[in-house]
């Protein structure tokens, strides 16, 4: 095999490895960053995309994030890929505090208070086991009234930082091949500049 180790990982190597990696928990973060950096697209549909991505990824709909995403994002004349990319920030890590997070905003926006607090464990458990008559005004409906509330607001602030960006990777990466070819940008003149 072409990338196999010279020397074959004991045991206890790969346990240790497989909870915390050589190369960190952020490298996968890192990629992700920079494949969206990378699209070819304009700064807004890339921003655009990520918005969309970002936007459902704080939907109470488990296996739906991508699909909603492409809607959203095809709507908004986003970028595709970006939006599928998006979703990724529902993980399992995160899933849980964004579901119990838009559970209880949901409660203060509808002004529902539950008797007792849930757990992200109960708020899965009833989610896996109750109906969706069961679910909906218990559940689902202040969950999707906390996504509505803080998914804009998480698609608002990763639209501006992502435009932001994209626009000043591409301006870097626009000045360094201009460097490497040699060539010195020729002043842009206005209307009013033209010499003879």
């Amino acid at each position: 095999m072409l990338f196999r180790r010279r020397k074959k990982a004991s045991w206890p190597d790969r346990v240790r490895e497989f909870f915390w990696p050589r190369k960190g928990f952020t490298r996968p973060a890192r990629y992700l960053a920079k494949r969206i950096l990378r699209l070819s697209a304009s700064p807004h549909a890339v921003a655009a995309g990520v918005a969309a991505g970002t936007f459902s990824a704080f939907t109470p709909l488990l296996g739906f994030h991508v699909i909603l995403a492409l809607a959203l994002a095809y709507l908004m004349a986003g970028n595709l890929l970006a939006a599928a990319l998006a979703t990724t920030v529902a993980n399992p890590v995160t899933i849980p505090l964004i579901a119990i997070a838009t559970f209880r905003v949901g409660e203060g926006v509808l002004g529902i208070r539950s008797a007792e607090a849930v757990s992200a464990s109960e708020l899965f458990h009833m989610l896996e086991h109750l109906e969706l008559s069961e679910l909906w005004q218990p559940v689902l409906k202040p969950m999707l009234a906390g996504a509505g509330l803080l998914g804009v607001s998480a698609a608002m602030l990763s639209y501006g930082v992502t435009r932001f960006a994209v626009r000043s990777f591409k301006a870097r990466r626009h000045a360094r091949l201009v460097e490497r070819a040699g060539l010195a940008q020729a002043p842009i003149l206005s209307s009013g500049d033209k010499t003879l």
